[in-house]
C-alpha cells in the first residue's frame, strides 16, 4: 500500500508528514553496504573503556553522598536532588550498555556479553536473560500489531473507560507520570503495554508464554541474579538504614526506569508512525518503524540510544560507539524512510500521549495500515 501524506494536529499548528508506509525502494543490503565496514566492529577494549568511564562517575557520585549526609536544610535537599538527577542519567547509560551485550554488540564474546549483561543489568534489577529474549523479538517484529513485544498501541475498538478519562490535560498528566514512574515494573510483571498472548505473560516465569524451552534455564538464572541483588540490598539496608537505600540507590533507580521508558516510548511513538498487522507487515518497513530523538547533551550520556535508533534497529549488534558513523552513511539512502523529530523532548511527550492514543486504518479499503488517531466519536 502506498504512504505518506500530510496530516494536521488537532488542537495545535503542527503539520505532520506521515513516513511512507509502502514497500522501500531499496533493500537491506544497499542500505548495509552504504556503511563503511569498520562499524561493524566491535572492540572489546573499548567497549569496556565506556564502561569504566561510566563506573568511575558512578563511584565519584557515591562518594559525594558522603558529604550531603551532614548537611541539612534546602541546601542538602537541592545537593540531593543533583545527586539522583545525575545518577540516574549516568546509569542510564549503563543499562544502555547491558542492553547491547543483550544484541551482541558490547564484544565479540557472546559468554562476555552475556557475563556483563547480566551482572548490570541485576544491579539494575532487570531480569537480563528474560528482558534479551523478549527484545530480541521486539526487534524482530517491530511495528506488528501481532506480534511486537512492547508498546502495541490498541486498536479504537479495545480502548477501555480509562483512555477516554484521560483524554484532558489532568488524564494525560496523570497517565504520563505512571507511565514513567511503574511503566517499566509493570511492564516486565504484568507485560502491561505488550504483546496479548493466549494467558498470563510475565518476564520472571521461566515457564511464561514468552519464553521457549531453550530459554527457560537463562530466565531462571535471571531470577537468581536478581534475588542475589535483593539480598545485598536487604543487608545494605541493614546496615546504614533504609533511608540511605532509598536516596543512595532507590531513587536514581527510579529515574533510569523513567528514562528507559521515556526513551523508548519516544522512539517508537509519533504521529507519523504507521504499525500494521499480518497482511502488510515485513521485517524492514517494521524496522524503519521508529524515530531518531535529540536529547541535548543526554544523547552522550545515553550512548546515542537516542539519536540513533533508526540504525541500531537496523543493525543491532553495532557498537554504539559506530553507530553515529552509520546513521549519516545510511540517510542518502532511506531518505524518506529515515526518521527523526528534534522536537524538544517535554513538547513531545504530551503531544505524543494526546495524539497516539490507538491506532486505527484511514479506511475499511486501506486496511492493514494503521495509523495513530485521538477521536473517540
Amino acid at each position: 500500500m502506498g504512504g505518506g501524506g500530510r496530516m494536521s494536529l488537532p488542537g495545535s499548528n503542527d503539520i505532520v508528514e506521515r513516513a511512507p508506509s509502502g514497500k522501500p525502494p531499496f533493500t537491506f543490503g544497499e542500505v548495509k553496504k552504504a556503511i563503511p565496514p569498520h562499524c561493524f566492529n566491535r572492540s572489546l577494549v573499548r567497549s569496556f573503556s565506556y564502561l569504566a568511564f561510566d563506573f568511575v562517575i558512578v563511584v565519584l557520585l557515591l562518594y559525594s553522598t558522603t558529604y550531603y549526609f551532614t548537611m541539612s536544610g534546602i541546601l542538602g535537599w537541592v545537593l540531593w536532588l543533583g545527586y539522583w538527577a545525575a545518577q540516574g542519567c549516568v546509569l542510564t547509560g549503563v543499562w544502555v550498555i547491558a542492553h547491547e551485550c543483550g544484541h551482541h554488540a558490547f564484544s565479540d564474546f557472546t559468554w562476555v556479553d552475556d557475563t556483563v549483561g547480566l551482572v548490570l543489568h541485576s544491579c539494575l534489577l532487570v531480569p537480563y536473560f528474560s528482558w534479551k529474549y523478549s527484545h530480541r523479538r521486539h526487534h524482530s517484529n517491530t511495528g506488528s500489531l501481532e506480534r511486537d513485544e512492547v508498546f502495541v498501541p490498541k486498536p479504537k475498538t479495545e480502548l477501555t473507560w480509562a483512555s477516554k478519562l484521560s483524554s484532558n490535560p489532568p488524564g494525560r498528566l496523570l497517565t504520563i507520570a505512571v507511565t514513567l514512574t511503574l511503566g517499566w515494573p509493570l511492564y516486565l510483571a504484568f507485560n502491561v503495554s505488550g504483546r496479548k498472548y493466549p494467558r498470563f505473560a510475565c518476564h520472571y516465569d521461566p515457564y511464561g508464554p514468552i519464553y521457549n524451552n531453550r530459554e527457560r534455564l537463562q530466565i531462571l538464572v535471571s531470577d537468581i541474579a536478581l534475588l542475589v541483588v535483593a539480598y545485598a540490598l536487604y543487608l545494605f539496608a541493614s546496615a546504614y538504614g533504609l533511608a540511605s537505600l532509598i536516596k543512595i540507590y532507590a531513587i536514581p533507580l527510579l529515574v533510569v526506569n523513567g528514562f528507559l521508558v521515556l526513551i523508548t516510548y519516544l522512539q517508537h511513538t509519533h504521529p507519523s508512525l504507521a504499525h500494521y498487522d499480518s497482511s502488510e507487515w515485513e521485517w524492514l518497513k517494521g524496522a524503519l518503524l521508529t524515530i531518531d530523538r535529540d536529547f541535548g547533551i543526554l544523547n552522550h550520556v545515553f550512548h546515542h540510544i537516542t539519536d540513533t535508533h533508526v540504525a541500531h534497529h537496523l543493525f543491532s549488534t553495532m557498537p554504539h560507539y559506530h553507530a553515529m558513523e552509520a546513521t549519516k552513511a545510511i540517510k542518502p539512502i532511506l531518505g524518506s524512510y529515515y526518521c527523526y523529530d528534534n522536537t524538544p523532548i517535554y513538547k513531545a511527550v504530551w503531544r505524543e500521549f494526546r495524539e497516539c492514543v490507538y491506532v486505527e486504518a484511514d479506511s475499511p479499503k486501506k486496511g492493514g495500515v494503521f495509523w495513530y488517531k485521538n477521536k473517540f466519536t
